[in-house]
């Protein structure tokens, strides 16, 4: 398996380190991204964990129109400079279009592929050709295999420095399993491979207007992830995540991320 070198020193799939990647789902305020990207700064430090911050200034496939989608890509994308820049950490946002991948990667360290996109080929392409760390979402309705052909397509434009990310696959209606027999099936295809513990606990659609969700299984996802040999968790936090404007009832609560990292570093640290 390759390693993915993203920025500040930080690798993906070296096997000596869980890569975090987390932040809140949306970029609500600037300020709201500063006081949770210095918390978990502090936590991953302490911890001795690699930490990408992670906030989306569009989120283009809401239940409803009526949902708050984010700031767009202009005054998202100050607030992301502002994190980096002030905070010293590396940032990541969704893209949605392909005419997003070459404006957005002037600022942040990674992009991300969101799952419903995954097999859009104009946009793969678009942000692989940045040349920067690209993380894929598995789509809900891939089989882990099927994405050697979204690697591929990647790495058509000579990018190599390409994540998995797998976020659980549709099971019946309004419901996702998380199938930790993928870790290792896309880990086979060569690349680093994430565990995005925030939505597959979700229940997409499952509440009319939004998607529903169990946040409470994070944690015992998240474990059983890592146990399985999962690179890094992606996880969405906010202090208040029933007050959040996006995904408010799978975002985990920010005072929680301590003791689920400290698990997580455990865990991983008990590997062979």
């Amino acid at each position: 398996m390759s390693e993915v070198r993203i920025s500040h020193g930080i690798t993906a799939g070296d096997g000596r380190t869980l890569l975090v990647i987390a932040g809140p789902c949306v970029i609500e305020s600037a300020h709201l991204c500063r006081e949770i990207a210095v918390f978990l700064k502090d936590l991953c430090t302490r911890l001795e964990l690699p930490f990408v911050f992670k906030a989306s200034f569009d989120k283009a496939n809401r239940t409803s129109m009526q949902s708050f989608r984010g700031p767009g890509i202009g005054k998202g994308l100050e607030v992301l400079a502002g994190v980096k820049e002030d905070i010293g950490v590396p940032v990541i946002t969704d893209i949605h279009l392909p005419d997003q991948a070459a404006r957005a990667a002037q600022v942040v360290d990674m992009l991300q592929i969101p799952a419903f996109l995954c097999r859009q080929t104009d946009l793969v392409a678009a942000a692989a050709e940045t040349g920067l760390p690209v993380n894929i979402k598995k789509g809900q309705f891939m089989a882990p295999l099927d994405m050697k052909a979204v690697l591929d397509k990647a790495s058509h434009r000579g990018n190599d420095r390409l994540l998995l990310c797998e976020r659980g696959t549709c099971f019946g209606y309004h419901d996702l399993v998380a199938d930790m027999r993928s870790i290792p099936a896309m880990k086979a295809l060569g690349c680093p491979v994430i565990f995005d513990a925030s939505h597959s606990t979700q229940k997409p659609g499952a509440l009319g207007d939004s998607s529903g969700g169990e946040r409470q299984f994070a944690l015992p996802l998240a474990r059983a992830a890592v146990a399985a040999g999962a690179d890094g968790v992606f996880l969405e936090t906010h202090p208040k995540p029933q007050e959040g404007l996006s995904d408010a009832a799978t975002m985990l609560p920010l005072r929680d991320m301590p003791e689920l990292l400290g698990q997580l570093k455990a865990v991983f640290s008990a590997l062979p």
